[in-house]
């Protein structure tokens, strides 16, 4: 019987679901069908395949092709499928052994000269294949990208031929491994760039240390955005597991993943008229957007209120779920969204309300309004709000020189902080679960009492009351004591700015 099976891989937002590739000939009409949900890629590689095997003087068999990609039900896109299809009718046809083919796992893009050209999304193939006995065969082009994962058998081929010529055991094809060529290290933007605004860079060190949101609110040209670019300066590198899964997100997306970005902090700033597709991803097939593509690492908004509020809406789930579920009526795609949020904004339309440079023109009715474009629901998620001042020129001139603190400094007791806490409860701060406050919380009765007063005074949610609670803790972390006291809780009030304006009476 002329059927062969070969063993390919489709690509479902960073999984990677196994897809058996069934070549059947038959006799008839002379042609080619591809079955199984194919995209328009897919169905065109019947063309592609065709020339790449007589460019290569192999035999195309003139007879009824059937080609099923298994299963039916899953949508195949892409050209991945170019490679095991080409195997898959030479195998059928008996010009390749089909008993190694259960061995070997294959993607790949066919040239007509059989040349194999790079796809996207070849980790979370290799990431498949580590659960099981069977070697990878990818284009070269994307073997640095598979040596990214030392556990796993991948070999790199350049051609058509040279895939066979292996099956064939006429030669060997090279696992691949990571080249010598040393990583992109940017200069990052050191926070000692930043002159005065000690408040502010408190803020930024303790949203690091527990990975809380924050949002900067001040008046033009206070530091707010500079501020912000130094937030991954102090955070701690990612480790193994972190960039692994980071490298898979950004290796489905359009932009690919580059090697030499390996274990580079992702710092995203999508501009304010980013679309909610843009933000948290989408299209046919799905593709991450901007909060996936900052996954372990920082989304920063600047000018946050000029976003168009449904865009903001979206941010709501994956702030606490740490992941995005894209869904359409024929599928659903899940995407990883652990980042840590930054924004910034005015305080009101002309940007200089409380400024002590310049004169707010703006009515209370136009502040208030300008600041309802933020939802509540979604302020209620940002754990520090805290205002940015103006410095004057007397100020500037008379700040020491060459005496503000290093991201080193501080990167130093950030990294310390987050220690402790996957010491004590294996996540941050800012992750802890209401019922795990209890266990990980342990308030002195001053603290108690402080909090309960600002609760009655300042007329604050469950939510605001736990994030105070989960700040204080990162506070006191930073400090290196075990019990949150009244000063920590008490500082902890100081970045609820919002908080506290709205309850003024």
């Amino acid at each position: 019987m002329s059927l062969a099976i070969v063993y390919s891989r489709a690509s479902a937002g960073i999984a990677a679901p196994l897809v058996t590739v069934e070549v059947h000939l038959s006799n008839g009409m002379a042609g080619l069908n591809i079955v199984g949900l194919p995209e328009t890629a897919v169905r065109e590689s019947k063309d592609r395949v065709r020339s790449a095997l007589m460019h290569t003087h192999f035999e195309f068999p003139i007879r009824r092709i059937t080609i099923n990609l298994a299963p039916a039900d899953l949508p195949k896109e892409g050209a991945r499928f170019d490679l095991p299809i080409a195997l898959g009718i030479l195998a059928a046809s008996g010009q390749l052994p089909r008993n190694v083919l259960a061995q070997y796992e294959f993607a790949g893009e066919l040239a007509l000269s059989g040349e194999l050209r790079p796809i996207h999304g070849v980790l979370p193939l290799v990431l498949g294949i580590k659960q099981t006995d069977r070697q990878l065969i990818i284009p070269e082009q994307n073997a640095q990208e598979a040596a990214l994962v030392n556990s796993a058998q991948v070999l790199a081929a350049k051609h058509l031929l040279e895939v066979c010529a292996h099956l064939q055991g006429q030669t060997h094809l090279q696992k691949c491994t990571l080249s010598n060529t040393p990583l992109c290290v940017a200069n990052e933007p050191d926070l000692s760039d930043v002159k005065g605004q000690p408040h502010a860079k408190r803020a930024l060190e303790i949203a690091a240390a527990g990975r809380h949101s924050l949002l900067y609110i001040g008046p033009p040209g206070t530091g707010k955005t500079m501020l912000a670019s130094r937030l991954p300066s102090i955070l701690p590198a990612l480790n193994e597991d972190e960039a692994l899964e980071l490298a898979a997100v950004l290796s489905v997306s359009h932009q690919g993943f580059d090697p030499q970005q390996w274990k580079k902090l992702p710092f995203r700033a999508p501009h304010h008229s980013s679309s909610s597709v843009a933000l948290v991803g989408g299209g046919r097939p799905p593709r991450p957007g901007e909060i996936s593509l900052a996954h372990h690492g920082v989304l920063f908004l600047d000018e946050l209120p000029e976003f168009n509020r449904h865009v903001l809406e979206c941010l709501r789930e994956p702030l606490e779920s740490g992941h995005i579920t894209i869904s359409r009526a024929a599928f659903q795609t899940l995407f990883p969204a652990h980042f840590q949020f930054l924004a910034a904004m005015n305080p009101c339309p002309c940007g200089f309300a409380g400024s002590n440079v310049e004169l707010c023109q703006c009515s209370p009715e136009q502040i208030k309004r300008y600041v309802s474009k933020i939802s509540g629901p979604l302020l209620s998620r940002i754990d520090m709000q805290v205002h940015v001042i103006n410095l004057t020129a007397d100020v500037l001139a008379n700040l020491p020189i060459r005496q503000e603190e290093k991201s080193e400094y501080v990167k130093m007791r950030v990294s310390k902080a987050r220690e402790v806490q996957y010491q004590r409860q294996k996540k941050y701060n800012s992750a802890l679960l209401t019922a795990e406050l209890e266990d990980h919380i342990h308030l002195n009765a001053p603290a108690q009492k402080l909090l309960a007063q600002m609760m009655t005074r300042f007329n604050l949610s469950a939510r605001a009351y736990h994030r105070v609670m989960k700040l204080a803790r990162t506070i006191a972390d930073l400090e290196g004591v075990d019990h949150v006291d009244e000063s920590h809780i008490g500082e902890a009030f100081q970045y609820r700015c919002l908080d506290r304006s709205k309850n003024r009476n």
